[in-house]
Order: C-alpha cells, then sequence, then structure tokens
C-alpha cells in the first residue's frame, strides 16, 4: 500500500507539472488532442514507476527518482528551462547576486554544463577555459544532475574561496580537474584599435549592458574626428547583457527595419524597429565577428545587421540562444523556471532554435591549438599555469579575413 501510495505521489507530481504545461485551471477544462496525449504519456509514466518500484534492484529513493524526473521533464524543452525543488528554490530566491565568480557564462549542450564564453583577464580565462569547454561536475556534483539556475548559484561565491571542476575538452577523452579562485569579476571596457592608417575602426565589447553599449556609441560618435570610415565590430565570445541594450546597439548602426521581435504561446508578439533618432551610423562599411561564444545579446545584434544587409558576419555559427524565462511557484514549495517566450531574427529565425550562421565561416584558431590527451591528472590551478599550450601571438585568421573584406569595401 505504502509502494502504491508513493507512485500516485509522483504521479500527481507529473500532473502538476503538465497542468502549467496545458494551462489548466481548478475548475478543470475540457482535454485537447494535447491534453489527451499528455494524459496517456502519464499512464505509461505510472506503469513505469510501478516496475521501477516492484521490480528494481532495489528499493528506489522515490525523492530522488521524482527529481530527477522532472528536471528531465524540464531539460527536454530547452537548456533554459529548470526545475528547483523546494530546498532549490529557497536557495535561488536567497541569492542577492554580487557575489565573487571565476568568469564564465554557461549554459547547458549534451545534458552538461557547457561553458559559453569566458570573460577575459578572469580566473577563467588564466586558466586557458575555452568556450564549448564542457563542465562535467562542480566540486563532487555531476552537472547532468544540476539544474541550469542552480549550476549558475554554484559557480559563485566568496572573493577568494575555491571553485574545483572537472573540465572535458576538444579531442580530450579523460576530464581535467581546475581549482579556480572565486574573485570580484569586472568586464574590461571596449576595446578599440585602429587598422589602415585609422580608416577602419575595431570595437570589442565584452558584454552588452548598458556601460558598454553606451561606450561603442560614443566611439560611433567620434568616428568622423577620428578620420575613421569603417566599421569592424567584433562580437566574439559576447554572451552576457540585456537584450533591450543588444537592440540599442542595432539600433546605432540601422537606421530603418525590423532589428528583432519577441514572441511565446502566452506573450503576443513584440516587433523591435529602428528608430532612425537613435542611429549614429547607418552608412560605414560594417563587418561583425562571430564565433561559437556569441550568444543571446551578441547573436540578436549580429542577425538584425546581417538580415537588414548592413553588414557582413565573418566567422562561426553561433551559439543559439535568445530565451526569456519566467518562474513559476509550485504548491510544495519547488519551482519550474520557463522559457515562455522566444527571439527571432527579422527574417523570422528562432536563435535558441537556429543560432545566426555568418555568410563567410572561418573556423577559429584555438581549435588547431588544442593539445592531445594529458597523462598526468593531477589537479592544475589558475594561480599554478600549467606548460604554455598556445604561442605567444595566435594567429586570428577570423580576424585577417574581416580586415580583408573591409579594404575591399568603398568608404
Amino acid at each position: 500500500m505504502l509502494k502504491n501510495a508513493k507512485i500516485l505521489l509522483l504521479a500527481s507530481s507529473v500532473a502538476l507539472v503538465l497542468c502549467v504545461f496545458l494551462g489548466m485551471n481548478a475548475r478543470g477544462v475540457r482535454a485537447d488532442t494535447q491534453q489527451d496525449g499528455a494524459y496517456r504519456q502519464m499512464d505509461v509514466y505510472g506503469e513505469v514507476l510501478r516496475h521501477i518500484q516492484t521490480d528494481y534492484v532495489e528499493d528506489p529513493n522515490i525523492d530522488a527518482v521524482t527529481n530527477g524526473a522532472l528536471r528531465g521533464l524540464l531539460e527536454s524543452l530547452d537548456a533554459d528551462s529548470s526545475y528547483l525543488t523546494p530546498t532549490d528554490y529557497k536557495t535561488y530566491k536567497a541569492d542577492k547576486g554580487g557575489k565573487a565568480q571565476v568568469g564564465i557564462n554557461v549554459s547547458k549542450r549534451y545534458g552538461y554544463a557547457t561553458v559559453v564564453s569566458v570573460v577575459p583577464g578572469s580566473p577563467a580565462d588564466k586558466a586557458n577555459l575555452n568556450d564549448g569547454d564542457i563542465i562535467e561536475a562542480i566540486g563532487s556534483q555531476d552537472t547532468r544532475d544540476i539544474s541550469l539556475a542552480m549550476i549558475q548559484r554554484l559557480l559563485e561565491g566568496n572573493p577568494g574561496s575555491e571553485l574545483t571542476i572537472a573540465v572535458i575538452r576538444p579531442r580530450k577523452a579523460d576530464p581535467e580537474k581546475i581549482v579556480l579562485n572565486r574573485v570580484v569579476v569586472s568586464e574590461p571596457p571596449v576595446t578599440e584599435t585602429m587598422y589602415e592608417n585609422a580608416s577602419i575602426l575595431y570595437l570589442k565589447p565584452v558584454v552588452l549592458d548598458h556601460e558598454h553599449v553606451q561606450q561603442v556609441e560614443a566611439k560611433l560618435k567620434a568616428m568622423q574626428k577620428s578620420g575613421n570610415k569603417k566599421i569592424l565590430l567584433d562580437l566574439r565570445d559576447v554572451s552576457a547583457g540585456d537584450m533591450a541594450e543588444a537592440t540599442r546597439l542595432a539600433n546605432l548602426v540601422l537606421k530603418s527595419g525590423t532589428i528583432a521581435s519577441l514572441e511565446g504561446q502566452k506573450v503576443a508578439k513584440q516587433t523591435f524597429e529602428a528608430d532612425p533618432a537613435k542611429t549614429v551610423n547607418a552608412t560605414a562599411p560594417l563587418v561583425v565577428l562571430v564565433n561559437r561564444g556569441t550568444a543571446g545579446p551578441g547573436e540578436l545584434v549580429a542577425a538584425a545587421i546581417a538580415d537588414n544587409k548592413r553588414g557582413d558576419l565573418v566567422g562561426e555559427k553561433t551559439f543559439g540562444e535568445g530565451a526569456q524565462q519566467k518562474t513559476f511557484e509550485l504548491p510544495d514549495g519547488a519551482a519550474l523556471i520557463l522559457s515562455v517566450a522566444k527571439y527571432e531574427s527579422p527574417l523570422g529565425k528562432k536563435f535558441q532554435d537556429d543560432a545566426v550562421t555568418p555568410g563567410t565561416l572561418v573556423a577559429s584558431n584555438q581549435d588547431n591549438l588544442a593539445g592531445g590527451d594529458d597523462d598526468d591528472d593531477s589537479v592544475k590551478t589558475a594561480t599554478t599555469p600549467a606548460p604554455a599550450k598556445r604561442p605567444a601571438v595566435q594567429p586570428d585568421d577570423q580576424l585577417s579575413k574581416a580586415l580583408e573584406m573591409l579594404k575591399a569595401k568603398a568608404a
């Protein structure tokens, strides 16, 4: 009898999540085709639970089974949707931000935490972490078993505290343990470089927040005075920031046309159009650099420029992020973080689903610099550098190609 009660409890938990998805209310609604399908799946799920409870090799931990099932249900939707247990959600709500970090932006891919981008000069950067590296574990916890929301919290901590992660790098079979010291990470200002006798203005923000977009705007306004005639905007590894600020940045170089749109099942479509009054330079030849670390705000800017034929994109296919989340609290103290709307490019491609593919594909030189397997499994720290694996001056084929294309454009 007790076993049946546990099965009923778990099935009820799944039903509660499905109710949120299907928009059911307390009075009940007539099931449509989608709801009928969900109910049939609940029958299957109940049968699976019965076999787990009665036939598994040992008495299972139903709480762990429940949490794993609900987490998997949410993560099957997209990387940004999460299920938080009552304990996790209490921790999540108590987090006021402002803690020390190691300088990595993460998402989930293949079930594991994956590095999207690294903040220049941060402990993660000094430890040679790169976009695409998979974080297999944080401390003793496997990231497959942690929601993205809680992974982001685990990466934070008090200044000076240690963070141990197990990282799987491209073309390396075994995870590498790395110890990082958390610090208060500050993003560097926008990098400005002149090429071709100052005719090309190179701008490199690391985040698209208000301060950094303001810096880009100021530099664009000073172009004529500095003798700059062409723009090279480097959005590689730009994944952090604000979508509204990304829209503002795109508007600086777009005088008309759609910048992006946002729409969801229950979120009315919003279309963001360029405002001519906010444009700074809509005519200078423009090339934008992107890579697999370009995500979210960076993708919005790149797609707006490409789809409006304002400039050319050079580099690699981007990461693929761009959803708006909403938190739903559950009666037992748990919570769902659901993607309720997705951003789309002017031509209607959802960043979360399609990412952004540049017209001119150029592979990253970092792929060619990855070493082979190491036999040394010792823990490496950011304060004790490993033998150098990179040349002192790395070639940058993506930058070279972008400059070549800009040189060929008439100013």
